[in-house]
């Protein structure tokens, strides 16, 4: 895979922090900036007066509306941008190393989809978007990832391309039941519905901001643990087993890990496309393939991503608002389709692939 990203530096510690403090920086300057945009312009100085009071308590010198919004619903929703964007691109880099396919994608695993489905039954049921939906669009991806690991598993063994197609058929067979389904929602239920299947960050987290914090950075850390064997499981199983590497413990705990953490974002926020495929590309063309700066980098990308596309989905045709799934997918698809014309980033070739001369001349013994 290092062929097909290019050479960076040598990764160390240093090196590690330099860049994760780079990221840090340009998504606390632009989370302030989305602060001060949407319908209601607050300004800079106001924005800073109001994190300053909210820290230390000091008395209050902004006008209610303007606390209530900056506080109780820009803050907030910016925060769950930087959680899910971090919990998608972190799994997408995970599902790119399990796959070894640097095109692989959190949702083509099925997660995606045994959430939504999860979501459309509650709204059928129960009608209660606000708190049943999140609830159990989480049921249904942790369904989805008990059902796609039990059919990835082949010969006892978990293997990635039994495990891709069994996600993949397993996303379009929940695809036609919640076609289906919608069948049978009307109204608002129905817009609710589709608001949500296509992004949606507007709606209050079922968990505390910093519990979902906490079990997003459970996840990611899994993932960062054995960063090591992912950087070695880029050369083959093989290779890595030959270097002692226990390929099946790893498979599994990135596995688990980087489903989770896909589903606990889309319970809370709905279908947002691209960011777990395109961040993870975008930090390896920046800073390359080593996964202990990739894991942490990929995270603030990821968080950076999302409050971006969040901002412009909130203020574009501000006061309404776009589904942020919805702009992930305007600016990812042309994104991706320039990165799949560049030389270097075309589908990789399969590693055991014999050139047509050798193959030709095996053939004629």
């Amino acid at each position: 895979m290092s062929a097909v990203f290019g050479s960076h530096p040598r990764v160390t510690l240093k090196r590690v922090l330099k860049v994760c403090g780079l990221l840090a920086a340009v998504l606390v300057v632009l989370g302030l900036v989305a602060l001060t945009l949407g319908a209601a312009s607050i300004s800079t100085r106001e924005v800073a007066a109001a994190l300053w009071e909210s820290l230390t308590g000091s008395p209050n010198t902004l006008s209610p509306e303007h606390r209530l919004i900056l506080l109780e619903i820009r803050l907030p929703r910016i925060l769950l941008a930087m959680i899910v964007g971090a919990a998608l691109a972190v799994a997408g880099a995970g599902y790119q190393a399990l796959l070894r396919n640097p095109l692989a994608d959190p949702y083509v695993l099925g997660m995606s989809s045994g959430a939504a489905l999860g979501a459309i039954l509650s709204l059928a049921l129960a009608s209660q978007f606000v708190v049943a939906t999140p609830v159990a669009a989480s049921v249904g991806a942790l369904l989805t990832i008990a059902a796609v690991y039990s059919l990835g598993r082949s010969g006892g063994e978990l293997s990635p391309y039994t495990l891709l197609l069994a996600g993949i058929m397993t996303a379009y067979f929940l695809t036609a039941i919640m076609r289906f389904l919608l069948n049978f929602l009307s109204g608002r239920d129905l817009r609710g519905a589709t608001f949500w299947l296509m992004g949606d960050l507007s709606n209050p987290a079922p968990l505390p901001l910093g519990w979902l914090a906490l079990a997003v950075l459970v996840a990611v850390g899994v993932i960062y643990a054995v960063a090591g064997n992912l950087n070695l499981l880029l050369g083959g199983e093989p290779e890595a087993e030959a270097l002692g590497v226990d390929v099946r413990r790893t498979k599994l705990a990135v596995y688990l890990a980087a489903s989770f953490a896909t589903g606990l974002a889309v319970s809370v926020s709905g279908a947002i496309g691209f960011v777990g495929l395109l961040v993870p590309h975008l930090v390896r063309l920046l800073f390359g393939t080593d996964y202990r700066l990739l894991v942490p980098a990929t995270a603030l990308g990821g968080a950076i991503a999302l409050v971006a596309a969040d901002t412009l989905a909130r203020t574009v045709v501000a006061p309404t608002e776009l589904p942020v799934g919805a702009v992930t997918a305007l600016l990812g698809a042309p994104l991706f389709i320039y990165l799949l014309r560049r030389p270097r980033l075309g589908p990789p070739v399969p590693a055991q692939a014999s050139p047509p001369e050798k193959a030709t001349e095996d053939k004629g013994k």
